[in-house]
């Protein structure tokens, strides 16, 4: 949860078949890893019902690892004619491709997270920014308020209530 009163939300994920895998109650923040037994449509859900008066501002990131891909990476090895030693050459090439790529897609899903994180701070000291704003002007007013009555009563000790003065 980046904004909101009280910064919690309830969270759950069900399975096609409706049984309830996940159950968070009242959490700002949560990683769950869940592995798929069974094929249709997962479902998760947020929930602010507790929390009706205040909305909550929720980042979320879905990754999906092994998902099957209709496209082979190996297949350019078919079109390509020559020797072993060009072979296992640019094996390692797409080796090493295929490393760097995973190890950037990495780099991107934690500075996506940094980032939701970074946000939700801010928001919290945007937050108290503003609170500790609002109560030093009421401790400027309610101090100005008991100085100005101070400075009348201290008058009235010294004020001559007789009409006849010697």
């Amino acid at each position: 949860v980046l904004d909101g009163a009280g910064l919690d939300v309830d969270f759950f994920i069900s399975s096609p078949s409706g049984q309830l895998l996940f159950n968070d109650q009242r959490k700002s923040d949560g990683v769950h890893t869940l592995e798929t037994l069974e094929d249709g449509d997962y479902m998760f859900c947020f929930d602010n019902t507790f929390s009706s008066m205040s909305e909550k501002l929720v980042f979320f990131e879905l990754i999906l690892d092994n998902m099957d891909t209709s496209e082979d990476p190996d297949n350019w090895k078919e079109h390509i004619i020559g020797i072993d030693t060009l072979d296992m050459k640019l094996e390692d090439i797409m080796d090493t491709i295929n490393n760097v790529k995973s190890r950037l897609g990495k780099s991107m899903q934690i500075q996506t997270l940094l980032r939701a994180f970074e946000a939700r701070d801010r928001n919290i000291q945007e937050s108290n920014f503003e609170r500790v704003n609002f109560w030093s002007v009421v401790n400027l007013v309610v101090m100005m308020v008991v100085s100005a009555v101070q400075v009348y009563l201290v008058r009235l000790l010294f004020e001559d209530k007789r009409k006849i003065r010697t």
